[in-house]
């Protein structure tokens, strides 16, 4: 069981890869690579996406590896493997990112990426540190995981679908700020699952033995 971490020079991936490595390692879910290698993504069980920074430097700087996101998406749409994204790398997930620029994204969870909005002056843009997630709707890789769990986010932007269904999880701030995305084989998560202590590990454990 390979599980590849995608690597397109869009943050650090220490963090995530200990993790991941962490529990793949406790539930004997196989191996996990870092790589920017098409060949590999193409072999991988699982696909995992992450990113930081802002959605039209992500998506270029992904572009920019030749043939890897056709990699990702034979992988993924085609062959149905399992795949995480994570911050931006889940955001690439909507149909378009309205940050500085309109930029079209993968469109495989209809859907736009747009700044958050709080009602209260008082809360600050961009949106850092603990949040209280408020699950919306159950799904494998949310076992165990319910509202009150608290997670680690560092965005100014959020992805609004276009279907509720789509939307498991939410937190307030000022507004209802999109947490956890998923559709048929794909999950994404905007909050770093990988600095979210017992919530974050076990979402990683649950996607590592997940079978869509």
């Amino acid at each position: 069981m390979l599980t590849a971490l995608v690597d397109y020079d869009s943050g650090n991936l220490h963090s995530a890869h200990k993790a991941f490595e962490r529990m793949a390692r406790e539930r004997g879910s196989g191996t996990i690579v870092v790589t920017s290698e098409p060949d590999v993504v193409a072999k991988a069980d699982r696909i995992v996406l992450p990113g930081d920074g802002a959605f039209p430097a992500c998506k270029k700087q992904l572009f920019d590896y030749t043939g890897l996101f056709d990699a990702i998406s034979e992988a993924v749409t085609r062959k149905g493997r399992p795949f995480m994204g994570i911050c931006i790398g889940m955001q690439m997930m909507a149909t378009r990112g309205l940050e500085y620029e309109e930029t079209m994204g993968f469109d495989w969870i209809p859907g736009e990426v747009v700044k958050i909005t709080p009602a209260d002056p008082a809360l600050k843009v961009p949106h850092m540190g603990w949040n209280n997630l408020y699950v919306s709707n159950n799904h494998p890789v949310l076992d165990g995981i319910q509202t009150g769990d608290h997670a680690y986010f560092v965005h100014s932007y959020h992805f609004k679908v276009a279907e509720p269904a789509h939307r498991l999880a939410y937190v307030d701030y000022g507004e209802e700020v999109t947490a956890i995305v998923a559709r048929d084989n794909m999950i994404g998560c905007q909050f770093h699952p990988e600095k979210s202590q017992s919530a974050g590990l076990r979402i990683i454990s649950n996607f590592l033995g997940w079978a869509p």
